[in-house]
C-alpha cells in the first residue's frame, strides 16, 4: 500500500512539474509577444523593412480580401509604402505548448499619426519560435467594419 501511494504520489508531482514549466513557457511566450506587438507598428511607419524582422523567413500573412503574402520578399513588398498609421494589440487568448508555436487571438485598434481611431479588428497569429526568438509565422487580420464602397 505505502508502495502504490509513493508511485501515486510521483506521478503526480512529476504531472505538476511538467503542467508548471508549460505554463512557465507559455508565460515566456507571452510577454516576447507582447513585446513584439508594442513595437510592430513603429517598424512598419520605418518603410525600411524593419518590420520583417518580426516574421518568420517563410511566414504568410493572410489580408482580408486578397491573396496570400507569402516569404520576406513578398511581405517587404506588401508592406513597402504603408499606410502611416498606429497599431495597437490586446491579446484576448493565447495558447499552445509555446515549445514551438504559440497562437495569439488579438484584437486591434488602427489610429493616424494624430490619434483618431480609423479601424478596429481581429488577428489570429500563429507564432513560431526560432533561434532569434518568437516571430509571426502565419498572420491573418481583419476589420470589425464592412469594406468602404
Amino acid at each position: 500500500m505505502k508502495k502504490i501511494l509513493f508511485l501515486t504520489a510521483l506521478v503526480l508531482t512529476t504531472c505538476m512539474a511538467f503542467a508548471q514549466s508549460d505554463d512557465q513557457l507559455l508565460k515566456e511566450a507571452r510577454t516576447a509577444i507582447e513585446a513584439s506587438n508594442a513595437k510592430y507598428g513603429d517598424l512598419a511607419l520605418q518603410n525600411d523593412g524593419s518590420i520583417l524582422t518580426c516574421y518568420t523567413d517563410d511566414a504568410c500573412l493572410f489580408p482580408p480580401g486578397a491573396a496570400p503574402v507569402c516569404g520576406k520578399e513578398n511581405l517587404g513588398k506588401f508592406f513597402k509604402d504603408g499606410p502611416q498609421v498606429h497599431v495597437k494589440f490586446t491579446i484576448q487568448h493565447l495558447y499552445g505548448d509555446a515549445k514551438d508555436f504559440v497562437t495569439e487571438e488579438s484584437f486591434y485598434e488602427m489610429t493616424d499619426l494624430r490619434g483618431h481611431k480609423i479601424d478596429d479588428g481581429k488577428v489570429v497569429i500563429v507564432w513560431k519560435k526560432t533561434n532569434a526568438g518568437w516571430k509571426m509565422h502565419r498572420d491573418m487580420f481583419s476589420s470589425n467594419h464592412p469594406p468602404k464602397q
